[in-house]
C-alpha cells in the first residue's frame, strides 16, 4: 500500500513553525501554571500555619496561666464558637481528653509533628464532604498533647478553580493557535504559489513571467519585487547575449569572408609567381589580430558582467595611471596635429583592478584621439569631487554624441552613422561601462568644451564629447 501523505497545507513550512511554536506555548503554560499552583498552594499552607502557631500560642499561655483544666475548659469553649479551627486535647498516653475531632493525625500519635488530612463533614444537603485541613501538634508541660487544626480546603478549591480556569483558557488559545496556524499556512502558500509559478514558467523557458506584487509592503512584496528585477536583468542578459552572437556573426562576416578572400587570392597568385607571399601573410595576420581583438572585448565584459565586482581590488593612484597613458598618447596627438593636455591631481585613491581601469581608460582616449579632426584638442583630467568620489575624464573637441544616443551607445556593437567609415567593433565603450559597473562607480558621457571657433571650416568640429570614469570613495 502506498504510503498516507498528509494534507498539503499540514506539510508547509509555516503550519510546521506554528505547531513548534504551540508546543512551546504549551509546554511554558504547563510550567507556569504548575509554578502557580505550588506558590498559592505553598501560600494557603504558609497562612495556615501562621493562624495555628498563633491559636497554639494562646492555648499554651492559658495552660501555662491556669493548667489543665482550665485548657481543657477554653477548648469546649472555642470548639462550640464558629473558630475555623479544629482541636483535640491528649492525655500523656495519648487518650483523646477533648475536642470537635476524633482521632490525631499525627503518626505516631504522641509526636510534635506537622500533618495534612482530610476532615469529613455533612453539608445543609445531606451530603458528605471530604476538605483539606493542615494542623500542628504539640507537647505540653506535663506530657499533655494539643493539636490545633486548621479547614484549609475552601482555600485550596478557590485555587484549583483558579488553575482549572487557566487551564481552559490555555486550551482555547491552543485551539485558536492551531486555526491560526491553518489560516496562515494558507495564506502564506498562496503567496508562495506565486513565486513556485514563476519560477516553474522560467524554468520551462518563459523568461516574460514576473512575480504578482500585491502593494502592500511587506516581505513577500519586496522578495517578489527583486525576483522580477533579478528576471529582468536575466532577460536583458539573454537579450544581450543573442544580440552579441548576432552582432559577432555580422561583424565577424566581414573580416572571415575577406581573409578567406585574402588567402586564396595569395595563394594563386603565390602558384603564378605574382605576389609577395610575406606580404600576403601580414594582410592576413592583421584581419587576424582584428577578429582576436573583437573576441578578446567581448570575453573581457562577459567575465566583469558576470563576477558583478573586481576580484582581489587593491588600492591604486588613478593619476600615476593617467600619467604612464598621457606618456603614451601625447605622440599621437601630435602625430596627428591635436593639442593635448594633462591636469592630474595626485595622492588620490581608487579600490579596485589597475589592468582593467587602465583599459578603460585607454578606450576612452583612443576614441578621443580617433574621433577629433585634426587642429583640436583632447584633455586627460583626474579630479577629486566634493562627495569624494575620484573621476578620470577625458575630453574632447570632436564631433560628440547626441544626448538620445547617449544611453545606447555603450551596449555591444552599436556604432553611430559618424563611426561607420572609422575602423573599431563597438566594443570600447561596452567595456568601459562594465569596468565603471563592477567597480561600484559609473560612466558619464556629456557635451564637451562647445562648439569650437571655425567648425564651418572643418567638418566633424562640434560641441565635443566629455566622458568620464567616476569610483566611488576608497574605503
Amino acid at each position: 500500500m502506498a504510503a498516507m501523505r498528509l494534507p498539503g497545507i499540514i506539510r508547509t513550512t509555516p503550519f510546521r513553525l506554528t505547531m513548534l511554536f504551540l508546543a512551546l506555548f504549551a509546554a511554558a503554560a504547563a510550567a507556569f501554571l504548575g509554578y502557580i499552583y505550588v506558590a498559592t498552594a505553598g501560600e494557603v499552607t504558609r497562612r495556615a500555619d501562621v493562624e495555628v502557631s498563633r491559636e497554639i500560642s494562646s492555648l499554651q499561655a492559658i495552660y501555662a496561666r491556669a493548667g489543665a483544666s482550665a485548657l481543657n475548659q477554653a477548648l469546649i469553649e472555642r470548639a462550640a464558637t464558629e473558630r475555623p479551627f479544629l482541636y483535640l486535647m491528649m492525655d500523656a498516653t495519648g487518650k483523646p481528653v477533648t475536642g470537635n475531632i476524633a482521632a490525631t493525625p499525627v503518626d505516631p500519635p504522641g509526636a510534635e509533628a506537622h500533618a495534612t488530612f482530610r476532615v469529613t463533614e455533612t453539608d445543609a444537603d445531606g451530603a458528605v464532604v471530604r476538605r483539606q485541613a493542615w494542623g500542628r501538634q504539640v507537647k505540653l508541660a506535663q506530657g499533655e498533647l494539643l493539636f490545633v487544626g486548621a479547614d484549609i480546603g475552601e482555600a485550596q478549591g478557590y485555587v484549583l478553580r483558579i488553575v482549572r480556569a487557566l487551564w481552559g483558557a490555555g486550551i482555547l488559545v491552543l485551539v485558536l493557535g492551531l486555526a491560526g496556524g491553518l489560516l496562515i499556512s494558507r495564506n502564506v502558500s498562496r503567496s508562495l504559489s506565486g513565486l513556485q509559478q514563476v519560477v516553474s514558467a522560467v524554468a520551462a523557458g518563459d523568461l516574460n513571467a514576473r512575480a504578482p506584487v500585491r502593494d502592500v509592503g511587506d516581505e513577500y512584496d519586496e522578495l517578489a519585487s527583486g525576483m522580477n528585477a533579478m528576471l529582468d536583468r536575466v532577460e536583458r542578459l539573454m537579450a544581450g547575449l543573442r544580440h552579441a552572437g548576432d552582432a559577432i556573426a555580422h561583424d565577424l562576416r566581414s573580416p572571415l569572408t575577406r581573409l578567406r578572400a585574402r588567402l586564396e587570392a595569395a595563394l594563386i597568385e603565390v602558384e603564378n609567381g605574382r605576389a609577395d607571399p610575406t606580404t600576403s601573410l601580414a594582410e592576413a595576420l592583421e584581419d587576424t589580430d582584428g577578429v582576436l581583438r573583437t573576441f578578446n572585448a567581448v570575453l573581457a565584459i562577459s567575465r566583469l558582467q558576470a563576477a558583478g565586482q573586481i576580484p582581489n581590488p587593491q588600492l591604486f593612484d588613478p593619476s600615476e595611471l593617467c600619467a604612464g597613458l598621457a606618456e603614451l598618447y601625447e605622440p599621437l596627438c601630435e602625430d596627428k596635429g591635436l593639442e593635448f593636455s594633462v591636469e592630474l591631481s595626485k595622492g588620490l585613491k581608487v579600490r579596485g583592478d589597475r589592468s582593467f581601469v587602465g583599459q578603460a581608460l585607454a578606450n576612452l582616449l583612443d576614441n578621443a584621439v580617433k574621433y577629433t579632426p585634426t587642429g583640436g584638442a583632447v584633455m586627460l583630467r583626474v579630479r577629486q569631487r566634493s562627495s569624494g568620489e575620484v573621476e578620470c575624464s577625458i575630453t574632447d573637441t570632436g564631433p560628440g554624441v547626441p544626448e538620445e544616443d547617449r544611453a545606447r551607445v555603450v551596449e555591444r556593437f552599436v556604432r553611430l552613422e559618424n563611426s561607420r567609415s572609422l575602423p573599431g567593433s563597438g566594443l570600447g565603450l561596452s567595456l568601459v561601462q562594465a569596468v565603471a559597473e563592477a567597480h561600484g562607480g559609473r560612466l558619464d558621457l556629456d557635451e564637451g568644451p562647445g562648439r569650437v571657433r571655425g567648425a564651418a571650416r572643418h567638418p566633424g568640429r562640434g560641441p565635443g564629447l566629455r566622458t568620464a570614469l567616476i569610483f566611488p570613495p576608497a574605503e
